[in-house]
């Protein structure tokens, strides 16, 4: 007969042995706690470059944009290589959170929301530029179908710039709401533990009333799935119609069918990047090693991994279609990029695109903290190099030898970009101090229920209430409230003496025990609870007050103030009284 085979246990996604109050506290902590050092050096460093940026643009709307480095054959240059570039790092956050989602992938939930944050903080950077560039940037609703002062005056329907407004607008608002969605459930649990009443008007006015009835949860996983389903298509859609700027044309180096799918892949890539390099600094300043782990930083070393591939891929087939199609012009393109002045951009591109991340085929080099850190840095620096070199390189050398020039930003080119990269630290660190940065709801879905320290506390007959397990409870009084498996169960016999002292003791003999599942909030596993405490009717949860909710929190030690919102008292009256 074949021995018994147990499958090995899966490594769990939130480590630490975390609770539920756990979960809550850990996440709560970055917002409710003061900012520590780093975080106001940082945001102090941040700050200077952004208002360095605001002062470039001042000047810049002020004299106007011939203090940039562009000329009359390099008339797109710093300013549409850094719009591509945010709103490629900005594809992260949209795919991370609608396109997993949908796939059901757990290990998305403790970092989409810092993806969603950097998708949204990124897409206000990329439209800060073409704003810019209008030179008169009060007069940019002009680019907006809508009638204005010269009555007749229309926008080009045909021009793939005015497909970007659409596109790009479209994606800000959808991820927008997709963002704040998902955070209601939080600023609910901020509400809930606030202390000074104008943070607590502030998060019940955010929180748009949000109880945490089976209702609100149903509605929210709904808009969740729809949104999702929106914003999908927007992550294949937007940067295509980016890469439109470019494909329509008919400048060598440009015209090209591949820029679609190359552009997409490309974005990915640098905003999976950006992704790590955000989240293993967030890990280390708001402690969250426990929820966004190793695991979380290999699994995205390989989405990079796999696109940056396809990115190869994709220069690759460009090199061998300019080859193959015997034009003299697209051929020339290429050999410059190459070859050209600009060398040192294009093999700065390749180095870091195409040859570092293939290092991520090493498991030890993928788990590694601070390699990943340093990768993904290269590969935000590669994917600004390679929009340089689309731009730059296809634009200097025209048909004509005598309309040659070279491109070299100016100080403000510079100054702007800096401030665009301060800009998007600041908000970001400013979202860490204000938003939960974990959507801890979706993470308490997903804690480990099984696996070696439970079957340890089965083995022993303790209790799992509190532990993110479903269990039944052996002994009524003994509740395990520590989230590590050496504790030894807590001795809750006063408590619950007093408990019941207060509400009153059922008696079996005399009285008939009633559903308490009625009541909202308390499902089959809380009522085992319940009973194994010794409360059995409407009558005696009825009769608990303030005082009493506070006493059962410390007792079962999970969902604390679940019983206080969801009124229990109020509703086992009416049940008494129907």
């Amino acid at each position: 007969m074949a021995s018994h085979y147990e499958a090995p246990i899966r490594r769990p996604l939130v480590t630490g042995e975390k609770s539920y109050h756990d979960v809550t506290v850990d996440v709560a902590r970055p917002v409710e706690g003061k900012a520590n050092k780093a975080w106001w050096i940082v945001f102090g460093i941040s700050l200077v470059a952004f208002l360095w940026g605001i002062g470039c643009i001042i000047y810049t709307i002020a004299t106007g944009i011939g203090v940039w480095g562009l000329n009359k054959t390099v008339n797109w240059a710093w300013d549409i290589t850094n719009f591509v570039w945010w709103v490629g790092i900005g594809h992260a956050g949209t795919l991370i959170s609608a396109v997993l989602l949908l796939f059901r992938q757990k290990w998305r939930m403790a970092i989409n929301r810092s993806a969603e944050a950097m998708t949204i903080f990124s897409v206000v950077q990329a439209g800060l530029f073409p704003i810019i560039h209008m030179g008169r940037p009060w007069l940019a609703y002009w680019v907006l179908p809508i009638p204005n002062q010269f009555g007749s005056l229309w926008v080009n329907f045909n021009s793939p710039l005015l497909w970007d407004v659409f596109a790009i607008s479209t994606y800000l608002s959808v991820s927008l709401v997709f963002w704040w969605t998902g955070l209601l459930p939080d600023f609910a649990m901020l509400r809930d533990r606030a202390i000074r009443p104008f943070q607590k008007k502030i998060y019940s006015l955010i929180s748009f009333g949000w109880s945490g009835r089976a209702k609100d949860w149903q509605r929210f996983e709904e808009v969740s799935l729809v949104l999702a389903g929106l914003a999908t298509p927007l992550v294949l859609s937007v940067h295509t119609i980016v890469s439109f700027d470019f494909a329509t044309s008919v400048i060598p180096g440009w015209h090209t069918t591949i820029f679609p799918p190359y552009f997409v892949a490309g974005a990915i890539f640098s905003g999976f990047a950006m992704v790590n390099t955000l989240l293993i600094i967030m890990r280390k300043v708001c402690n969250l090693e426990d929820y966004i782990t190793v695991q979380h930083i290999e699994l995205m070393n390989i989405v990079i991994m796999i696109t940056g591939s396809i990115v190869g891929v994709a220069y690759i087939t460009e090199l061998f279609i300019a080859w193959y199609s015997g034009v003299e012009y697209e051929q020339y393109a290429f050999l410059n990029r190459a070859t050209g002045p600009y060398w040192w951009a294009y093999w700065a591109m390749m180095t870091c695109n195409v040859f570092s991340p293939q290092f991520m085929w090493f498991k030890k080099l993928r788990t590694s903290i601070m390699f990943s850190f340093f990768i993904s840095i290269v590969v935000n620096i590669g994917m600004w190099f390679e929009r340089f070199v689309i731009i730059v390189t296809s634009l200097h050398r025209d048909y004509l030898p005598s309309s040659w020039t070279m491109f070299s930003p100016t100080f403000v080119d510079i100054g702007i970009f800096i401030g665009t990269i301060g800009f998007f630290f600041v908000l970001f660190l400013l979202y860490s101090r204000t938003f939960p940065v974990i959507a801890q709801a979706e993470v308490k879905t997903i804690l480990k229920s099984s696996g070696e320290r439970y079957k340890n506390i089965r083995e022993r007959g303790d209790s799992l209430v509190g532990t993110g397990a479903d269990a039944r409870t052996s002994n009524p009084v003994q509740i395990v409230t520590s989230s590590t498996s050496e504790s030894a169960p807590v001795d809750n016999s006063d408590k619950v003496n007093s408990l019941l002292g207060t509400i009153g003791s059922f008696d079996a003999s005399k009285e008939s025990a009633d559903d308490l599942k009625k009541i909202n909030g308390v499902g089959p596993k809380m009522e085992e609870v319940l009973n194994s405490i010794g409360i059995y009717t409407f009558m005696q949860v009825s009769k608990m007050t303030k005082t009493e909710y506070d006493l059962l929190d410390s007792i079962t030690g999970s969902f604390p103030g679940r019983a206080e919102r969801d009124d229990w008292a109020g509703q086992a009256k009416n049940l008494l009284n129907n």
